[in-house]
Parts: C-alpha cells; structure tokens; sequence
C-alpha cells in the first residue's frame, strides 16, 4: 500500500520528498502563502494550487486512514477478520470502497435477514445456493417451525431469500463493479410532478429530461436537485439510456456474481427471481443513493471551483487607487444614499437625495451632487447595480455633462453584492457608530471602487455573490475554499501594515482576526510602524506569528526600504552580501534594475536560501512592492444606448465582464442588464473553460446577437465577424427558452432532452436559455 505522501504526490504531480516537505511544514503550523513563496527550496517550487490540493487531500487520506483503523479494530472484535479480509481494507483507497468492505460487519438495525438467521433459515439459504436440484418448496419443509416463527413453507421461503439478498447486496466486489458500471451508462431522468406544471414553469425544459449522470454539467445537476427539493421534478437513474434493458442487464449481473442461472434445474426459478429482486429493490437503490451522492460531491466541487476563480478575479481586479469617489447606492422610494471618500477610503461626506419616484427631486438631486463633486474633487461615481440603478446611472450621465469642463468625472457600474452585509456588520458599525446602515453601503461601493481586496475582505465570501448555485452546496467546504482564496489573494497582493483594516490584516498568512486587532489598537495608541520588526511589540505576535506573515506586511515610507518589499526579513542579510559584493548599501541596491539584473543568483546561495529564493530577491529588489493586479480602465459604455431597448441585433459594444460561469461569461455593456456570450461564441476556437478566454472585470469588444425586451435577456458574441442568424443557428436559438421570474432562476438550461438524448453536444444550448441565469448569478 503506498504512503499518503507517494499518493499525494500522483494526485498533484509532485514527486514524494516535495510532498513530505510540504507536510512536515504545514503540520509544523506554516500556511500555503508562506510556503508557497518563502520555502520553494524544501518543497521544490510547489505553488500554491498544489498546496491547497495537498492540504485537501492529506485531510481525506488521514481521515481514510483513521477510519481504516477503526472498521479493523471493529471487525476484530468481532472475530472476523481475517488475512484476506485484511488485506482487501489495507488496500481500499477510498471511503466508499472501505465502506463497502465494511458493511457485512458494520452493527446494524434488526433486519429481516437477521429475524432469519435467527430462526435458522441461514443453512436453507445456503443449501438453496449451493444445489439448485431440489425443488425448494421441497428443501423448506423441513425447516417450518411455528415456535421460531417459521409458520409454513412460504414463511421458510422468504426468510431464506432475505438472507440471500443481504449477503448478495453486501458483496463488496459486486457493489463495487456495479457502481462503476452504473456510472458510465446511467442516466438522471427528470419528470414533473403532477399538479406542478405551473408553480415549476421556470424548470419547464427538465419536464421530461435524460442525460448521462457521468457527464451531466454541475450547473444543471445542482439545477435538477434543486427542483426535485422544491417538489417540482421526481429524479431516477436508469441503469442505462433504455431503462428496462438496463434493469434487465443489472439482474443478469447479479444472477451471475452470485452463481445463478436458468438451466431448467428446480431451484432456478427461485434464484432468479431473488437476483433479480435483489436489484430492484435492494442494488438498485443503494446505487441511486451513492452515485447521486457522488454527481452532487462533483457538481458542487465545480461549483465552489467556479465561484472561487470569480471570487479570485473579483479580489484581484484592477484597483482604481487613491482617487475620490463618490458613492451611490440607488434607491426609489427611499432615495438615493451618496457617501464621498478620499484617496485613502476616508469619509468625507454623506447625503441622500431623491431623483426618482416618488418625489421626483431630479434637478435638486443634481445640484447637490454637483456641489458635493465640486467641494471635494470627486474623481469617479461608483453606482451599485441594484434597483434603480438604470435611473441613478443617467442621473449620473447627466450630472458628468452638466459639470464638464469644471471637473472631468467618470462613472462605473459596481456590484453592490455584500454591501448590505458590511452595512449591517459589527465592523460598519464600530467604522462608522454614527453613521446611518443605509449610508453605509455607499461608503462600501465607493470604496469598493479605490481597492476592491481591501474592500471586499470585510465581507464573508459567500455574500458576494459570484458563483452558481452556492446557497445549494456544502457550505462548509465552499466557506473553506472561499477563505482560502481570499488568503491567496490578499498575500499575493500584499498589506501596507499601517493603512489596513483589521479584516484585511486577518487575511495574512499566520495573523489571527485577535492579533489583527491587536495590530490597528497598537497602531492607533502608538502611531505607525516604522519598521517590520517593531511588529514583535504588538501583543500576542509571536516568534510563528512573525515568520509567517512578515514578508506579506509592508512599511511604506518606513526606515528601511526593504520592508516595503516581498522580500522577507529572514533574508535580509542575503541583499546585504549582495549590496556588500557590488559596493553598494541596500537602500542602494533597491530599485537599480540596470545592476540588479547583471547579478548572478547563483553567487549568492548559501545552505538556507537557494537559487528560487535568491531569484526572487532580485526580482522583488527591482520593483519592490509592486502590485500583480492590472492597471485600472474604465469601460467606455456607448452613448445613447442606456437601457435593453436600446439594443440593435449587429451593435459592436465595450463592456465588463462581470461574472464568468460554465457555460460563458456575463458582460455588462451599460445597460443594466448583463449579456450573455456563451461559451461556444467566446472565440473561434473550441473553449473547454470560458476563463480560458476571459476573467471577471475584463474589459472586451462584443456584438449583440440577439435581444429578448419581454425577458430582458441579451445573447453576445466575441466573434465579431459573425451574424445573429448564424449565431442562433449555431446556438439553436430558436428552440424553446426558459421561462420564469428574473432573478431567482437556475442557470444553464437546455431544452427538453428526449428520452436517450441527453448527452448532445454544448452547440444545442441556447444562448437565449442560457442568458436567465444572469440575473441570480449577479445578485
């Protein structure tokens, strides 16, 4: 049996020594950032998805191994285990084999085969299994007994097939073959509950719907779970794509596991009956259980997946920097709240006005906008993308117009996802204990605009809202994948010690949210940090504490230039040899990219620091603290096109790409209602995953293809050469669409499958049934 490190290794790529290395340090309490970037020496360069998919899979594996131990140590007890048996767990690498191994002996509920055993039919059944000769109504006579409840012959019968189906269905080899089995020719059916044809219309294409469970995409499984929940869909999995032949072949399997066969003998009858209730009712099942298990574990997992690489791009989008914003958080009824921030996310002013229904204040809501633009040097308008955001954004178009040439403003369409969860969050509320809720989610937006990580952080990952299906998975597992992402971004980035909100302090790698704490309270009383090791003074920031997150902690403008880079403090005396060898101090050596790149990493090395290490140094010595996120651009919306009936089939636009999922990215092209371009019209070439081709806050050149005002649903191509009746053809999007209420429906429908049809290729999904899943997606 191979090692947890050596199947690791195979899972990730690695070789064992790099995986043994990697385990020792985070089992000596170091995380992924700080293995990742300051210890590529001992793992051999592992970056930080392997990390994480190390860290993932040793928890499995040790778990696997614990429970290995106990089902051991159980079936010991019991007196059964032997060399064979022993051998077969040691050797099962997963939890569903090792669980198959177990079942036999796992203590179970009084079954009707024990009730059996107990009135001695177990030799009947053996008897029967073994010589098929005898007739066995013969066979039973002689073990009918009234004071063990075996009343007749019938009794006899049953009791003895009860023990046959249980010791069938708990055949570890047979399960396992047949789950396998199921699993590559098995197909999810979906049919509509009576009576809920029009409470369910939103889900109408899945009525009658078949695909293979292998090869069914996550968005549409989590899509079918999710209207067999709310009662609208009965699901079954058929054997195979013609589901009585699939039962049929299920029973023949069966029959032939356990030694049965129809040769006219007088007990085959019997036989093969009882294999072939042992697929219907008991083999069948079970199967249906594990493998939706098993679908839904993959969906979700791609799901989780989606959302972090959306949630990763939404982090690491461009920062607009230190500019003054102005926030609008739109509202009808209650008004539009306005906060304006400063360069550094200082708040400097609060209103609210009231353009729209029902007061009507347009030109007084422009006024004081103008005015608050004007007293603080407004540089951008941030407008959250919620209701009435329509309305706010031409207010906003207009106030720009009015202020030109006195100020040159521009204006951006943000997600507001999570803001109304900060608003009303113990942290708002100890940042602003005097400031109305309502107004706090426009200091959000705004700010959001300046530094989305720094931002974003103070809100929990679920609550932003850029994935499929999240409220559907295991939340545990998505909120550990999410935190993970937001701990590689924030490393990846960096924190300026003395400008950072605890919540994003609490994000570096080895910092807890009390030491982070800790650290603002200890800046607040004793001013900012001049240098990383004045950190060491902060209550509870230990020796660990200390090595794990320096090197993503800057000091701007502090004593030493080094600590404003990557450049951990562990290895400062490495740029001093350097600085030494080429007559230079290291205040010097920073920044000199003509001498540092004429340096040679290797004269450098010594038995701590290796060649990656000392490479790094001399890239981050170039350009210290240099931010990996893009430089800030703006979409240039088109003038004149505000709102979804504005839209020519043919117009070429500018837009954002604002979330990206399985089946193609959402683009806001300015208005208000996301287009979608499927993943079959993102370029030219076959795409496998749209993220090969774009990220969330891309800015890209698309063409309308087709426009739905009645569902305000918009299909877009990034083939620009092509025309909308290609692209419908191509997307067949004259089929039949989904239906529904806007926001709140599940995304990446086909149309009704006929029965063995659910396997056809991505081209029959159409752009116009794809395009729902926006809304949801954005909220």
């Amino acid at each position: 049996m191979l090692s947890i490190e050596a199947r690791i290794a195979q899972d990730i790529a690695a070789q064992p020594a790099q995986v043994q290395a990697a385990v020792a340090l985070l089992d000596g309490g170091a995380t992924v950032p700080f293995i990742a970037r300051y210890r590529k020496e001992a793992t051999g360069g592992l970056d930080d998805t392997q990390l994480r998919l190390l860290e993932e899979r040793l928890g499995y594996l040790r778990e696997l191994e614990e429970r290995r131990s106990a089902i051991l140590a159980s079936i010991d007890e019991q007196g059964k285990l032997d060399a064979d048996l022993r051998e077969r767990i040691l050797a099962a690498d997963t939890k569903a084999r090792l669980e198959d191994l177990y079942l036999p002996y796992k203590p179970k509920r009084r079954t009707k085969a024990q009730i059996a055993r107990e009135a001695g039919l177990e030799p009947l059944a053996i008897a029967l299994r073994e010589d098929p000769t005898v007739a066995p109504e013969l066979r039973a006579a002689a073990f009918v007994d009234a004071a063990r409840g075996v009343e007749d012959v019938k009794a006899a019968l049953d009791g003895a097939r009860h023990i046959l189906i249980e010791s069938i269905a708990e055949d570890a080899l047979l399960v396992d073959s047949l789950r396998e089995w199921v699993w590559q020719h098995g197909q999810i059916r979906a049919s509509v509950i009576a009576g809920k044809q029009a409470e369910g219309a939103k889900y109408r294409d899945y009525f009658e719907h078949a695909e293979p469970i292998a090869k069914i995409p996550s968005h549409r499984l989590l899509a079918l779970l999710r209207a067999r929940n709310e009662g609208v869909l009965a699901l079954e999995l058929a054997p195979t794509a013609d589901a009585e032949q699939g039962h049929a072949q299920g029973e023949a399997r069966v029959a032939a596991h356990a030694g049965f066969a129809a040769r006219g003998r007088a007990a085959d009858a019997w036989l093969m009956d009882t294999a072939r209730l042992c697929w219907r009712v008991k083999l069948h099942l079970t199967l249906t259980l594990d493998l939706f298990t098993r679908a839904r574990e993959a969906a979700e997992e791609a799901a989780i997946g989606v959302f972090g690489d959306n949630l990763k791009d939404l982090l690491l989008a461009a920062p607009a920097g230190p500019r003054t914003v102005m926030g609008l958080d739109p509202g009808i009824r209650t008004g539009v709240k306005v906060a304006v921030v400063d360069g550094t996310g200082k708040l400097l002013a609060t209103s609210t006005v009231y353009p729209h229904e029902p007061r009507r204040q347009w030109q007084q809501a422009l006024a004081e906008l103008g005015a608050l633009c004007l007293r603080h040097g407004v540089e951008l308008i941030a407008i959250g993308n919620g209701t009435a955001s329509r309305e706010t954004d031409q207010l906003a178009g207009e106030l720009i117009r009015k202020l030109a040439p006195q100020a040159s403003i521009a204006k951006l369409v943000v997600s507001e996802a999570g803001a109304s969860v900060y608003s009303a969050s113990e942290l708002a509320a100890r940042e602003f204990p005097d400031l109305d809720v309502s107004l706090r989610g426009a200091v959000s937006i705004a700010r959001r605009l300046q530094d989305p990580l720094a931002e974003l952080v103070k809100i929990e990952p679920k609550a932003i809202g850029v994935g499929q299906y999240q409220h559907d998975v295991n939340q545990y597992r998505l909120a550990r994948a999410l935190d993970a992402r937001v701990e590689d971004c924030v490393n990846a980035v960096g924190v300026d010690v003395n400008t950072a909100s605890a919540p994003l302090l609490a994000r570096v790698a080895g910092l807890s949210a009390s030491v982070a704490d800790n650290i603002v309270r200890y800046r607040d009383e004793h001013g900012a940090f001049a240098t990383r090791a004045a950190l060491k003074k902060v209550p509870r920031l230990g020796d660990k504490a200390f090595e794990q997150g320096a090197g993503f902690l800057r000091i701007s403008q502090g004593s030493n230039p080094l600590d404003a880079s990557g450049v951990h403090p562990e290895a400062y005396g490495v740029v001093e040899r350097m600085a030494a060898a080429n007559g230079r101090t290291p205040q010097q050596l920073v920044g000199d990219a003509a001498l540092l790149r004429q340096l040679r990493a290797e004269d450098y090395t010594d038995a701590r620091f290796g060649l990656p290490t000392v490479r790094d140094i001399i890239s981050e010595l170039e350009k210290p603290g240099r931010d990996p996120r893009p430089s800030f651009v703006a979409p240039t919306f088109a003038e004149g096109v505000a709102d979804v009936k504005d839209l020519v089939v043919g117009m070429v636009l500018e837009g954002r790409v604002s979330n990206v999922a399985a089946f193609g990215a959402f683009v806001d092209i300015g208005v208000h209602q996301d287009g979608l371009v499927h993943v079959s019209a993102l370029a030219h070439r076959y795409v496998r995953d749209p993220r090969e081709v774009v990220k969330a806050g891309d800015i890209v050149k698309v063409k309308v293809m087709e426009v739905d005002l009645q569902r305000q649903r918009i299909a877009l191509s990034m083939r620009l050469d092509e025309t909308g009746n290609a692209a419908a053809r191509r997307e067949g999007a004259s089929r039949p669409a989904d239906s529904g209420p806007g926001r709140r429906q599940p995304d990446g429908r086909r149309p009704a499958a006929r029965p063995g049809g659910g396997g056809a290729g991505r081209a029959a999904e159409p752009m116009n049934a794809m395009a729902l899943a926006f809304a949801k997606l954005k909220k």
